[in-house]
């Protein structure tokens, strides 16, 4: 008897710590009602969690704030800064400079998730990153986000940078609320961009009943996060699920959710801003689990997904019924929808009306374009000194000399790659050229002791003759002696010696030159 008692509460025991590691294990999810700010489910709500891109949500928030108070409007035109073009995709790719409005960039921001276009927002709206990241903080003290702190306006890795379900929850409520006129912001199926069409992320788009947003999220560490909102009749639910490991995963759960929250099998139990934070430990860090190998976090997120899907699945499911125990079908039940969850993977991809989307400012805009500026600082503030312009503007000095011709800069470099320096040469005397000195190589060389009158040619002929006549055979070479003084005789010689440069009176100095070329191959390479 003893021994039967004490196999009971090993297995009782045994029971409760899987129990308790299975929980453990599992991933945060909170369903809420709208209107209310009711908990129809919670898991693991305020598990501190790394929002990935779901952290563009409250970059919409501080946006609209801003254009609520006048601090910019949705025309106003923002410029790309180079940082912002420097971003990781998912991203929009416009070069620095491009100019792109507030509304444009918003949904670009919602449906392609572009993190260059979320630094051009910060930019543009506060002046720079680090100055949004303040307004975004606080913001999020402004509406209770306990767990909250964000770094940046895309969600990109950074420890510090976390949130929670909660507080997730608590902002995509605050966003409908307090901007129900930008609540179609949230639903874009997809943009038109010139001729490409970008398709939103959020897959819950078009495939489960009455889904009208939110936001996607993913990086390795933090897995596939999803905010979402669905309305049937005049309810509206709000689901957050955060680290599942695939997008399928993810899209079930939700729609798992969703079924019972409309199907009345969770019931309100607390308020939102009542939920405690219940652990003081860190956001994990998923990156084994999601990036690389998948398996152990798959099947911990199917059991989770099997125990959430249970009511759904049982015919005689009830609210508030325990599973496995039987209980009498009812009217309420019969009537209930079936549950989309099961199927939800097998709808096929929905066909969206595109909205189009540009850059540049709208066509009659005549007022301030909004770029990366000292922090906090209003539309029309200087820039900082080295950032990205798509103007610039016009100062006094520019204006005087305007019609002044540029002088040359000293240090500027020739645009022929391999011209040589050209060598200080004197002005040929007796009637010679100065464009003999800018000719091509062998004539640079050769023109470097211009003829100065009979004796200068005759000298420079013999010399040439005698290099020539010592690289010939002697028969040639005997040529050569006989030539040289007919070239020195009569007034034919006196001619040339008096018209043109030492360098045209002898042949044989061509060779010469050559070599000379040969010689000075280090002056090429070193402008190279």
């Amino acid at each position: 008897m003893i021994m039967r008692g004490l196999a009971g509460l090993i297995t009782g025991l045994f029971a409760l710590c899987t129990s308790a590691a299975e929980r453990a294990s599992a991933t945060p999810a909170l369903v809420i009602e709208l209107e209310s700010g009711a908990v129809l489910y919670e898991d693991h709500a305020t598990q501190p969690w790394y929002p990935a891109s779901l952290t563009k949500l409250m970059t919409v928030y501080v946006a609209l704030n801003a254009v609520r108070d006048h601090k910019i409007a949705l025309d106003t035109p923002l410029t790309v800064s180079a940082r912002a073009a420097s971003m990781p995709p998912s991203k929009m790719q416009f070069p620095p400079g491009t100019l792109v409005t507030l509304d444009n960039a918003l949904k670009m921001l919602m449906v392609k998730s572009a993190n260059d276009i979320a630094v051009v927002i910060a930019e543009g709206v506060a002046g720079s990153v680090e100055a949004f990241a303040e307004d975004m903080n606080d913001a999020a003290r402004s509406l209770g986000l306990t767990q909250s702190h964000f770094v940046n306006p895309n969600g990109l890795p950074d420890p510090q940078h976390i949130s929670s379900a909660r507080d997730m929850a608590i902002l995509a409520r605050a966003l409908y609320l307090t901007f129900p006129e930008h609540a179609n912001l949230f639903g874009i199926g997809a943009l038109r961009f010139g001729g490409a069409i970008i398709q939103n992320h959020n897959n819950m788009l078009g495939r489960y009943p009455g889904v009208d947003g939110m936001k996607t999220g993913f990086t390795c560490a933090a897995g596939f996060n999803l905010v979402a909102s669905a309305t049937q009749g005049n309810r509206k639910l709000i689901a957050v699920v955060l680290g599942a490991p695939n997008v399928q995963q993810r899209t079930i759960m939700t729609a798992a959710l969703f079924d019972r929250g409309f199907a009345g099998i969770d019931r309100p139990s607390g308020s939102l801003m009542n939920l405690s934070a219940a652990s003081q430990s860190g956001p994990p860090d998923l990156h084994q689990s999601v990036c690389r190998k998948r398996g152990k976090a798959v099947a911990e997120f199917n059991t989770d997904l099997q125990r959430v899907m249970a009511p759904l699945l049982s015919p005689n499911a009830q609210a508030g019924a325990k599973p496995g125990h039987f209980v009498l079908t009812t009217m309420d039940a019969l009537s209930r929808p079936a549950p989309m969850a099961p199927r939800i993977a097998l709808v096929p991809r929905p066909s969206f009306n595109p909205v189009p989307v540009f850059v540049g400012a709208p066509a009659s805009y005549g007022g301030l374009v909004a770029q990366a500026r000292p922090p906090h600082s209003p539309l029309g503030t200087p820039p900082l000194p080295g950032t990205v312009s798509a103007f610039a503007p016009v100062t006094a000095t520019q204006t005087e000399e305007a019609g002044a011709p540029l002088s040359p800069d000293t240090r500027a470099l020739p645009m022929k790659a391999r011209a040589k320096p050209a060598k200080p040469v004197s002005a040929p005397t007796h009637g010679g050229h100065r464009h003999h000195v800018a000719r091509a190589e062998r004539d640079l060389e050769e023109s470097e002791a211009p003829a100065k009158g009979k004796k200068a040619t005759k000298a420079h002929t013999k010399a040439a003759a005698d290099k020539a006549a010592l690289k010939k055979p002697p028969a040639k070479a005997a040529a050569a002696e006989k030539k040289a003084p007919k070239s020195q005789s009569g007034s034919a010689a006196k001619a040339v010696g008096k018209a043109q440069p030492a360098a045209k009176a002898a042949p044989h100095s061509e060779k010469s030159a050559h070599e000379k070329a040969k010689a000075k191959k280090p002056e090429k390479h070193a402008k190279e």
